[in-house]
């Protein structure tokens, strides 16, 4: 009975079934249709006839091997080795095919339609008896059956994972997301969305000028600077980016600043700096997950003795630790999870390799003893785990060579990254779906492996919740106080009656493609995961901003694959013809040349073993701003189901790098205003002290020429320079020369007066210089009373009345034509 659990499995055993039924029967295999070509899927028998292992799924031929069947698609008896030369070259040797032997083909069909062909191989060429053809009939039946609903839960997993795609997109434009977040977003969302193309790379190509030119000067034939991003293959920043997101919601909802900051294990931006720098600040709460519980745990004392409250996520600390509280997993229980699942998997026993991220870090090595203990009793053997050290390459590598030296049954990954590796070395081994795989959580990669069956279940923890519930307890704690907070929280028992931090369980879910009955179909794990974190994000925004401030720190995953540099694209490359054109464009690198197959950058991917290269535009407002480029390994790899959702996630992309560009065009912006400002600030400053100098030109006479206007804000300096210069100088009379005023008026004739009473308190005459006739008139027509201030014409008069006043008097030379005073 098939559970839905290993397809791989299923199909084997309907192959051996076929066998079975047959007398003298010795080999048989499942091939199913995939686009144009025939994959084997499942095969009996042929172990003793090759030096090597079988690869599964492998190459079977062109799909027109089908035609075989007639045109009624019924059972055929065919010639052996003609067969084999068409479908499985090399799967048997001439040598070990019987004389005469021949392919017993049943058609497997699917509404109707041939989708595969179960061929047995007998070593006469007659045909079977009626009841034998029903039996291999009725099995091909079954297996088609097992297809058709392996590809309902299929289809059902790429709708859901395709709508959280897009709303981790539209998240990204709420989020300001920077170029570099949103194409790792996109390209690994793309790739475990579309499984059928394989997309071996998906590059951003954004124009620097994008939303600063004319999109006249798209089409003038210059090159045009762009800027390229393209992120590695592979890389576990998935689960990370969650938990930053949860945490990140948490701090929106209850109204606090949640600082998210990513550490490795040592150096100045390690964790323990990053605490260190948190207790500097003065933060109210650090939560860690910690790489190295045992590194970090100075640090933590120290901040515990600072009086902030610290607790770990991901990762439990240490025995004794400083942290107050572990948020995550219970790991041993995830592991015992993963063990039965195992058992589950491989009935006949076997041996399992296992892998882990780090040895220092306790939630790997527990989850690998959780998995041992269920198994214990068992004909499964788990083998001595290896450990990748976060290093994604190196875990493909270990784990190449633990399928090389030992005949592996099944595979446990303890980490994120781990699955994926094994899958990756299943692949390369030629036994995707044959090793039974057991990963844990669900980046794009695992996603990805469980549609096609390679790996067989996962073990997914809410790293989401980690991050919400971590920023949830440090608020409890700076608002309530830390008992209050930890009251509701278990504590294990110690022995000693020593302290342990309190534990806050956050669950796991066990997934599979299908549903069964021990666990949860991907596509309902998908829709339940999207609906959880939107009603996290429903729970409204705190009224309230409470000055708490929490720092959370996560793991910084090395990306050394991550390329972005700034090029020119040539106008006449694909590239350069898209973003002119603004239209899509799918190009097989390999087909008989014509114009597209000349151009540079299409025979650059050609040599690169790239077959196909989509080119999708990112709409902008009035012009394209940008492309991704999108290149598989396989021939019409991109199909107009695919175009179609890949300019879906191009548009809402283009959505979020102009919300980019905006934001950073207004913050630029801003700083130039903020300069401008500063600059104007400083010119008025000069102005004012300019405008208005204080110029002692005899004994206790003082001149403050008024250049401008007067309004209120200068006449309040104006008389505290007047009261202060006066003061300090013993002046008894100060000339105010009004004539560079740009209007003497009533108004500013008030402030003058003003500044003549105040000057009158300290003892010493105002004189008014520089009157013209057309402010005298202006001034009699308002009806402006200057009461006792003097006046004077000129400036040249007023000084001579300030003489007159201070005892002094001027003396005019013969030269001058002026009489003495």
């Amino acid at each position: 009975m098939s559970t839905g659990l290993d397809i791989s499995a299923t199909l084997h055993r309907t192959v051996q079934d076929a066998l079975n039924s047959l007398p003298g029967a010795q080999r048989g295999a499942l091939l199913i249709r995939d686009g144009e070509r025939l994959i084997l899927r499942a095969a009996v028998g042929f172990e003793d006839a090759l030096p090597y292992r079988l690869r599964i799924p492998a190459d079977a031929g062109p799909a027109s091997g089908l035609s075989l069947l007639g045109p009624a698609n019924r059972a055929r008896v065919v010639p052996a080795d003609a067969w084999y030369r068409a479908h499985l070259p090399g799967a048997t040797a001439p040598d070990r095919l019987p004389a005469g032997a021949a392919m017993v083909l049943a058609p497997v069909r699917m509404h109707g339609e041939p989708i595969g062909v179960l061929a047995l191989e007998q070593p006469a060429e007659e045909a079977p008896a009626a009841e034998r053809w029903a039996r291999l009939l009725s099995l091909a039946d079954g297996a088609a059956a097992v297809l058709e609903r392996r590809a309902l839960y299929d289809d059902k997993a790429r709708s859901a994972h395709e709508s959280r795609l897009l709303e981790e997109v539209l998240n990204a434009v709420a989020a300001r997301a920077s170029p570099h977040n949103l194409v790792e977003i996109v390209s690994y969302g793309i790739k475990s969305v579309q499984l059928g193309p394989q997309w071996t790379a998906v590059t951003l190509v954004l124009l620097e000028d994008a939303g600063r030119e004319a999109p006249a000067a798209a089409g003038d034939g210059r090159p045009r600077e762009v800027r390229v991003y393209r992120v590695p293959r592979r890389a576990p920043t998935a689960y990370w980016n969650n938990l930053r997101d949860g945490a990140l919601a948490a701090g929106r909802n209850l109204g606090v600043f949640v600082d998210h900051r990513l550490g490795g294990v040592d150096g100045p931006t390690g964790q323990s700096a990053l605490v260190d720098e948190g207790v500097r600040r003065g933060v109210h709460g650090i939560a860690v997950a910690p790489m190295d519980p045992a590194g970090i745990e100075p640090a933590l004392r120290r901040a515990a003795e600072a009086g902030i409250p610290v607790v770990t996520l991901d990762a439990p600390p240490i025995e004794g630790s400083s942290a107050l509280a572990y948020i995550g997993t219970d790991n041993v229980a995830a592991g015992r999870l993963a063990g039965e699942m195992m058992a589950r998997l491989l009935p006949g026993g076997g041996k399992v390799g296992t892998q882990a991220a780090s040895f220092r870090a306790e939630n790997g090595p527990a989850r690998i003893r959780g998995f041992g203990a269920a198994l214990a009793g068992t004909a499964v053997a788990p083998q001595p785990p290896s450990e990748n050290r976060y290093d994604t390459a190196l875990g493909v590598r270990l784990a190449v060579e633990a399928l090389r030296q030992g005949e592996l049954a099944g595979a446990f990954g303890a980490c994120a990254e781990n699955g994926p590796a094994w899958g990756e070395a299943a692949r390369a081994a030629g036994r995707a779906g044959d090793l039974k795989i057991v990963a844990f959580d669900l980046v794009a990669e695992t996603i990805a492996m469980l549609r096609e069956g390679t790996i067989h279940a996962a073990v997914v923890q809410r790293e989401y919740e980690m991050g919400y519930c971590a920023v949830q307890l440090l608020h409890d704690m700076a608002t309530r106080g830390v008992e209050a907070a930890l009251a509701g929280l278990p504590a294990p028992a110690q022995p000693g009656g020593r302290r342990s931090p309190r534990i806050l369980d956050t669950g796991v879910d066990l997934v599979t493609l299908e549903r069964t009955p021990w666990s949860r179909a991907l596509a309902d794990h998908l829709a339940l995961d999207t609906g959880r974190k939107a009603a996290s994000r429903r729970r409204g925004l705190a009224g309230v901003r409470r000055p708490v401030e929490l720092l959370v720190i996560a793991v910084d995953v090395e990306e050394e694959g991550f390329v972005e540099e700034s090029t020119t694209v040539d106008a006449e490359s694909l590239v350069g013809r898209v973003l002119s054109s603004g239209r899509p464009v799918i190009v097989d690198t390999h087909a008989p040349p014509g114009e597209l197959q000349g151009m540079s950058d299409v025979v650059e991917a050609r040599g690169r073993g790239t077959c196909t290269r989509a080119v999708v535009p990112l709409h902008g407002r009035e012009a394209a701003l940008g492309v991704l480029v999108l290149d598989s390994e396989r021939r019409d790899a991109c199909s107009p189901e695919d175009l179609t959702f890949i300019e879906r996630v191009a548009d809402i992309m283009a959505v979020a790098l102009e919300n980019v560009q905006l934001l950073q065009r207004i913050t630029q912006r801003t700083l130039e205003l903020e300069q401008a400002n500063r600059q104007q600030e400083s010119l008025l400053s000069t102005i004012h002290e300019l405008s208005t100098p204080v110029v002692p030109i005899a004994r206790n006479i003082l001149v403050m020429p008024i250049v401008g206007a007067m309004d209120t804000q200068r006449s309040g300096r104006f008389i505290e320079s007047l009261l202060q210069e006066i003061t300090e100088r013993r002046a008894s009379v100060v000339l105010i020369d009004v004539t560079g005023m740009a209007a003497v008026d009533a108004a500013a004739a008030s402030h003058l007066l003003a500044a003549a009473r105040a000057a009158r308190l300290l003892g010493a005459e105002v004189v008014l210089a520089g009157i013209t006739p057309a402010a005298a008139r202006l001034l009699v027509e308002q009806g402006m009373d200057l009461g006792g201030l003097v006046t004077h014409s000129t400036l040249e008069l007023g000084f001579v009345h300030a003489l007159s006043r201070t005892g002094g008097k001027v003396i005019y030379s013969r030269n001058s034509g002026r009489p003495p005073a």
